[in-house]
């Protein structure tokens, strides 16, 4: 039986019909531009904070703020956290925590520095401090990865054992460092240009890390297993291996820090690395990094840094108290996570 044919078939092609919808060419990496433009905004703005905040301090205390040594003082007091926040950038970017940072940076420095240890002179410091920071660092991302704790819960075990095991060697004694070579990186004959040497290991540190963040395989499959880890194992990505690496990286920057400290104090103490977790989150927030992972910028992260350790000095030569400072530490936290929440609610990514 012969089917009908509709008017439209038996006059083939028509000539007034209106041509058929082309799709609009998508404009390419448009989330991409989007996120850039709004990280270059937040780190515009973190620079006007900083340039509000050195106003301030110039106009409180002229004389000891805008000193030269007093401006070498915070970035050298900024070197030591900053470097952790590197690491700690990474862990949340991820969708991760690390709350041992502290402490593993006490535990390296205490081990560093003991009489045994420094038989072995700089190399000894410098390898010991890196690999017990690699070591507990391992010792978490093994825990999160394979053992599938919580990270709060995981480097909260780390945080209380490495306080913990850092009092045991020291026996609540400081180690005094007697090695010539690592006291003299903290002297003033040591700066290059005025610029001291720790204040060079953080630069390194981090033109490191943003390249490996921004321009690595590494950094991609970081930011992908904080944006949804499942859709990343999905996709190949081996998402285990993944955190224990960003674990790993985490001790190391802590010991790379503890190896700083111990030549800006000349001494290991259980005590050292006290709140470094506290500071290097709030580091992290301020400077853009999303607490829920996803989304990180180590650009941000440094000038998070910056502002905190500049606003400690400007309270310490003011004689303000420390309880004041960790109030005001807290203030800006809860607003960093404000903003982030809100910029999120409309569409931020």
């Amino acid at each position: 039986m012969t089917q009908p044919v509709s008017s439209a078939q038996q006059s083939g092609p028509d000539k007034g019909a209106a041509p058929a919808p082309v799709a609009e060419p998508r404009k390419k990496d448009g989330p991409s531009r989007t996120f850039g433009l709004r990280a270059d905004v937040r780190n515009l703005s973190l620079l006007g904070v900083l340039a509000v905040l050195v106003a301030v301090g110039g106009f409180t205390e002229p004389d000891a703020f805008l000193d030269t040594g007093n401006l070498q003082l915070i970035l050298t007091q900024s070197s030591v956290i900053g470097v952790v926040t590197v690491g700690m950038t990474f862990v949340i970017t991820s969708g991760g925590i690390d709350l041992s940072v502290g402490a593993m940076v006490a535990l390296a420095s205490v081990w560093a520095t003991t009489l045994a240890t420094q038989e072995y002179g700089f190399a000894g410091i410098l390898f010991t401090a890196v690999i017990v920071g690699l070591g507990a660092g391992l010792v978490n991302g093994v825990l999160i990865a394979y053992g599938r704790m919580v990270p709060f819960i995981a480097t909260l075990a780390m945080l209380a054992s490495a306080r913990g095991l850092a009092l045991q060697i020291t026996d609540g004694k400081t180690q005094i460092v007697t090695v010539k070579s690592v006291l003299d990186l903290g002297l003033p004959d040591s700066y290059v240009l005025g610029i001291p040497p720790l204040v060079m290991m953080f630069a390194a540190v981090t033109v490191i890390g943003w390249l490996v963040l921004n321009r690595t395989t590494f950094g991609r499959r970081t930011v992908a297993v904080g944006g949804n880890a499942e859709a990343a194992r999905l996709a190949g990505i081996d998402v285990r291996r993944q955190r224990l690496c960003l674990y790993l990286l985490s001790g190391l920057c802590c010991g790379i820090a503890a190896f700083m400290l111990i030549i800006l104090s000349g001494s290991g103490q259980n005590t050292n690395g006290n709140l470094y977790e506290l500071d290097a989150i709030a580091a992290a927030i301020i400077g853009g990094t999303l607490l829920s992972g996803g989304r990180g910028t180590i650009v941000g992260s440094v000038l998070g840094v910056l502002v905190f350790t500049t606003i400690t000095n400007i309270f310490a030569l003011n004689n303000l108290q420390s309880d004041v400072q960790q109030i005001a530490k807290g203030a800006i936290i809860v607003a960093a996570v404000l903003v982030q929440r809100r910029t999120s609610a409309h569409g931020e990514t």
